[in-house]
């Protein structure tokens, strides 16, 4: 095979001996790794141990935790902190405890577990209480229903020993309020009508047949018997035979009078009505029990229910929650802080006649009746002209968004109001912004007095600095020579154009236009602030900027060749040194004939100008036909575009000029 078939064969051999040995070694040296691996799983309170700690050794304990099945109400979580129900709200509690049988199936289900709470009474996990309630008896319907109803001086002995269960179920209940019977029979269930003692104290009526809790309380009192807080004299002294018919008549529990006329036996009618001719219309109809029940009630003087809630059982619209309520009605005596219950001499039933009835709460406002300038309505007395009485989702409890309820009144200052650009308190319908609502000293019931007013909002605007110069108009507070106070369709609210505006003063210009051969673009189209200010400025006569600036805002090409080119200093230093700003005899707006205004500086009638202009009459020379009089490359200020003997100064190849004589 020769010596390369002989070391290969060695080669193979030694990997397979290597193969061997290490296979001998893995199965007899490290014989676990040859073993098959698993992951051990955790239980939940092998992480949860403080939840164990609190939980475990209560009293009651939920099936799931008892035997460890977490996962039947929760998705296993890992190292993520979040709770992870398999069911939301009360879904998860049906999976086990069928709603049928926890009484969802009745007609009245209790509130916590209708709208998905068990939580609310129950611990999901463990309880010291029975039925893993959170806390045990009453207490855990305290929670919800106030503890002071049910633990008065008088307190119903079953609920004290019984508790709450005694006489109601705690999911749901075909009979009102989770009664466990109806309500009479429930309480027959103890009371015995038959006893002797029953009798006396229903005075052998028949009261088996009717409800108890007409008179009764049925968990705890102040009065004896449990009788209700507020209880009719012949119900406490048992004297049902004052309104009823004997206890032996076929039908025991009619009236001896119809309607009014029974209560009137006892109240004196006059004496409820104090004089009054505008009756409530159940009181002028009979109707007492509209507001009063006949025996008993929690609510003072029998009423059926407490405070405004008796009165928007009819008056429904007065019970709608607005954002400015009025304190009168959502608080103290509420609405018989203003109104009578039974009969009065003013309109409404008001307590009090007209505005009197505010001042009572609102004195302050009382002093504004003196003002200089009264608001028409308050002066009248008739604040409900713009305030609603009950409440308004409106500022100051007003009828409507407050310029509507101006232009109730200012019908035709809608219309005038609402322009192209109207004044901001009036487009948000702020009016109370400049005039006060009740009166003033100052007309229009403004709040304050020309520009102090508008300072209030403009203030920026209207700050004058040491020297400048002021408009007179402005200097005078008086803003509403230019400006209307409401709106314009005019930009800045101008009354009026603005070229109109100004020339109401400065007639002088109006003439100077009419009379001109040229006049300045911003002054005929009538934009005077296009150079001045109309209020203030550091500069004479409001300019917006001093010469030459101001006008190369517009005359942008001279800017550029005044700065790339040699400037006439003229034209540098003020343009009106040449030019009027208004309107001029001449053409361009010169402010003099051209000969006359070069000739103030150049010596039209010397020497040197004769020669370099072949001794030609000024007078018949227009330098602009050669001179630019703002700028130029040349020294000489001759134009861009020359002709060629003209720029070589050869003048007498083209012209002939006579020497004169």
């Amino acid at each position: 095979m020769g010596t390369l078939g002989s070391r290969r064969i060695l080669q193979i051999a030694g990997i397979l001996l290597l193969f061997v040995c290490g296979a001998i070694f893995l199965v007899q040296g490290n014989s676990s790794w040859a073993e098959p691996r698993s992951f051990q799983k955790k239980g939940c309170l092998d992480c949860h141990k403080k939840f164990a700690e609190k939980y475990l050794p209560m009293k009651s304990l939920h099936p799931n935790i008892k035997d460890g099945k977490c996962e039947e109400c929760h998705l296993r979580h890992g190292l993520v902190p979040k709770l992870l129900l398999k069911k939301q709200g009360n879904d998860i509690c049906f999976s086990c405890h069928s709603k049928e049988k926890i009484g969802m199936d009745k007609s009245k289900v209790h509130t916590a577990l209708r709208t998905g709470k068990c939580t609310a009474c129950h611990n999901p996990h463990a309880s010291t209480g029975s039925h893993l309630l959170n806390t045990e008896g009453a207490e855990v319907c305290y929670r919800c229903h106030k503890k002071e109803g049910f633990e008065k001086k008088v307190v119903h002995p079953v609920l004290s020993k019984n508790g709450c269960s005694a006489c109601h179920f705690a999911h749901g209940s075909d009979q009102n309020d989770l009664l466990v019977k109806a309500g009479t029979p429930l309480c027959l269930s103890c009371h015995d009508p038959a006893k002797g003692s029953f009798k006396k104290a229903h005075g052998n009526y028949p009261v088996e047949k009717s409800s108890c809790s007409v008179c009764h309380n049925p968990h705890s009192s102040d009065r004896p018997k449990l009788l209700k807080s507020s209880s009719h004299a012949p119900v406490i002294d048992g004297s049902c035979d004052a309104c009823h018919a004997p206890p032996t008549s076929p039908t025991p529990f009619s009236t001896t009078e119809k309607s009014s006329a029974l209560c009137f036996q006892c109240h004196d009618e006059v004496k409820l009505k104090e004089g009054g001719e505008v009756v409530h219309v159940p009181f002028k109809e009979g109707e007492c029990t509209s507001c009063h029940n006949p025996h008993s009630s929690e609510n003072a003087k029998l009423l059926v229910a407490a405070g405004n809630r008796l009165c928007v059982k009819c008056h429904e619209d007065k019970g709608k929650a607005v954002a400015r309520s009025h304190r009168a009605l959502t608080g103290g005596k509420g609405c018989i802080s203003c109104h009578a219950p039974h009969a009065s001499k003013n309109r409404k039933l008001l307590v009090t006649g007209g505005s009197e009835l505010c001042f009572s709460c609102h004195a302050n406002f009382k002093t504004a009746k003196k003002a200089k300038v009264p608001h028409a309505p308050f002066g009248a007395g008739e604040c409900i002209a713009c305030h609603n009485p009950h409440g308004s989702p409106f500022e100051a409890m007003a009828k409507d968004r407050l310029d509507k309820v101006c232009y109730g009144c200012h019908t035709d200052s809608e219309m005038s109001f609402l322009k192209t650009n109207t004044h901001r308190p009036v487009l948000d319908g702020n009016c109370s912004s400049c005039h006060v609502s009740h009166g003033g000293e100052e007309k229009n019931l403004l709040r304050a007095a020309g520009a102090q007013l508008c300072s209030k909002c403009h203030g920026d605007l209207m700050k004058v600095t040491d020297g400048s110069t002021q408009h007179d108009p402005f200097k005078e507070g008086e803003c509403l020579a230019c400006h209307d106070a409401h709106g314009a369709n005019l930009p800045g609210m101008l009354r009026k154009k603005q070229a109109t505006i100004c020339f109401e003063c400065h007639s002088e210009l109006a003439k100077d236009l009419k009379e001109g051969k040229s006049s300045h673009s911003p002054v005929t189209s009538g934009q005077c602030t296009k150079c001045h200010s109309p209020h203030t400025s550091r500069n004479e006569k409001l300019l917006l900027a001093k010469s030459p600036d101001l006008c190369l805002v517009c005359h942008k090409d001279l800017q550029q060749r005044m700065q790339k080119e040699k400037a006439h200093p003229p034209a540098e230093r003020d343009c009106l040194r040449c030019h009027r700003p208004h309107a001029s005899k001449e053409p361009t707006l010169l402010d003099k004939p051209l000969q006359g205004l070069c000739g103030e500086c150049h010596d039209l009638r010397g020497t040197s100008f004769a020669s370099a202009h072949l001794s030609i009459d000024p007078v018949a020379m227009d330098c602009r036909s050669c001179h630019d009089p703002h700028a130029s490359k040349d020294p000489k200020f001759f134009k861009a575009t020359v002709h060629p003997p003209f720029a070589a100064r050869s003048c007498d190849e083209c012209h002939t000029v006579g020497k004169k004589k």
